[in-house]
Order: structure tokens, then sequence, then C-alpha cells
């Protein structure tokens, strides 16, 4: 071998890890997420659905995790602290996580996962074109607490008196009860609102809840509810009268019949939104989705231990039947 050109071949061989020491370290994007509960089941289906979009916590991307231990008033520091940090995308999901991420920056672009109409709020131009920094997933609270109480007139025919569980200071309140009074005056139902404070004692909750004279109970989608499924199966046992909530309240057994949304689902979807954001698309131009679908499940263990039976045409309409 010629002496230039070992010289050139030597060179080359000591610059091969100069290069690969040059070469700059792979960006690992950094996702905010903050919620009202700790770490649940739902998150982890966020975590399934990034991965399969090839998104690897530790590897290419960190996911800074918040929760408010189930303390609404607690989101809006958690927004601010996940804004300080600058991360990529925050993500969270409710009317008060919503508002509190909405309140802490108009920069960082932001999935919902599942909340109210942003467009009916002012924070989205339109379902198709949000213009602004908010996307991600919604669907109609009041028609949906109006359905469920069609479902339980026919959980149970002769009811005329059913209660609301509705947690106290929920800005939807208003609203859902009013969309629920029309359906209920069109049945001849009396409804009887039972507000209980979450967090808060669990001992009041149950005394709200036994005072109030009801044949049946539809529990409102509050995301204390939604998350607590001890604490509505505590508030269904004390009433012992046919019960209705989110879908996966029937399925973690706390009531015998579930309408709604898939919320599991939901979360999954929701890392689609985070996906398109991380590659590059802008918030303001990915449209506001709604569930395709609702979901009914009936739980038949809990509706035995509550001492009734899910009539036949209820059972045929169901998606998913427990044992």
């Amino acid at each position: 071998m010629k002496r230039r050109e070992f010289l050139s071949l030597a060179g080359g061989a000591l610059a091969w890890p100069l290069a690969a020491r040059a070469q700059p370290a792979k960006r690992i994007a950094r996702i905010g997420l903050f919620l009202v509960p700790p770490r649940n089941l739902e998150v982890e289906a966020f975590l399934a659905g990034l991965r399969d979009l090839g998104w690897v916590e530790g590897d290419n991307i960190h996911v800074e995790y918040r929760d408010a231990g189930g303390d609404n008033d607690r989101l809006p520091a958690l927004a601010a602290e996940l804004v300080a940090l600058d991360v990529d995308v925050l993500v969270t999901a409710t009317f008060q996580g919503i508002l509190a991420a909405h309140r802490a920056t108009a920069k960082i672009p932001t999935v919902m996962i599942t909340g109210p109409d942003l467009v009916t709020l002012g924070l989205a131009a339109s379902m198709a074109h949000p213009g602004g920094n908010i996307t991600g997933q919604t669907f109609f609270v009041t028609e949906l607490a109006a359905k469920r109480l069609e479902i339980l007139a026919s959980l149970a025919p002769s009811m005329t008196r059913a209660g609301v569980l509705l947690q106290r200071g929920n800005p939807l309140n208003e609203s859902t009860m009013s969309a629920m009074t029309t359906a209920a005056q069109a049945m001849k139902i009396e409804l009887r609102p039972i507000e209980v404070a979450i967090p808060g004692d669990i001992e009041s909750a149950l005394s709200a809840v036994s005072s109030t004279p009801i044949d049946g109970l539809a529990i409102t989608e509050a995301n204390a509810f939604v998350t607590n499924a001890s604490l509505i199966a505590a508030i269904v046992d004390k009433c012992r009268v046919p019960s209705i909530g989110a879908p996966v309240l029937a399925t973690r057994g706390a009531v015998p019949v579930g309408y709604g949304v898939d919320f599991t689902a939901m979360f999954r979807r929701s890392a689609v939104f985070v996906n398109k954001i991380l590659k590059g698309e802008n918030p303001a131009d990915i449209p506001i989705e709604q569930p395709t679908a609702l979901k009914t499940v009936i739980n038949l263990k809990t509706a035995k231990s509550l001492g009734f039976e899910i009539p036949p045409a209820v059972l045929l309409r169901a998606d998913e039947v427990i044992e």
C-alpha cells in the first residue's frame, strides 16, 4: 500500500469516532399530561396508543405526568407547572382541565382527551377548524344525561322520582339538569338533584343520598364520579335502586347499567392527535372529533346484588353483558 493511501485510511479511521461523537443526540419529545385522578388504566391506554404510533416512553418521548389527587382546584397549578417546563404538547381532560390549560398557555399545542363543546365555550372557532392551540375530542354531556334518564325509566317502569347525582360546583350542572328536566317532563318523572362534594367526606355523600327518597338514580358525567368506582358503588348500594352511569362504572361493578362514551377508547384515540402535533401539524387545523358510537354495558351481578332484574328490552341493546 502506498504511504499516501495508508495515511488517508488511518486519518479516516481516526475521524470515525469523532464524527460519531459529533452527531446530535436523539431528541426526546416531552408531553405534559395532567388529570384529576392518579394514574389509572385510562392513562395506560393513552400510552399504549402512543406506542402503536411509534412513540415509546423513555425512548423518543418523555411523559411529565401530574395528577390533582381528585381535586379539580389543583388543576391550574399543574397546568402552569407543565407550561413552565416548556413541554411540546399539553394533554388533559374534562371541563376544568381544559380551562386550566387555556388559562396557562395560548402557545403550547393542547390535546383534550375528552371534554365539553369547545366551540360553545369560545375556545375553538369550529369543529372542523379549531383555529387556536386546542384540539381533541368532545361529546355532548347534557344530551347524554337525558338519554340515560330514558334508559333508567326502562329499568324501572314505575319510577316517578329519579335522583340525579351531581358533583357540587361542577359548571355543567345547570345545563345537564335543564336537558334532563325536558326529558323528565315528557315521562312524568320528578327529578331530585343530589349534590355531593368531591373530594369530600364519603359519609356526607352517603347521607345526602339516603335522605332523598328516589325510585332510580342517574349518575352524571362528572370526572370525579367516572374515575371513582368505589365511591359510586357505595352510593348505589346505599340507595339500592336501579342506577345508571358511565360504561366504565358498570364494567367495574359500581352500577348495573352503563351508557355513554368509551373513555378508555377515547384516551387511546387521543394519542393520534399528539402524534399529528409532534410530526408538525398545527392544532388549529386538526379537526375536533366526537365519538362515533355510544356503548351500553350491563352488569348482571351488580343488578342481582341490588335485588332487581334487567328487562329483556334493555338486555337486547347491550354491547357488553357481565355475568
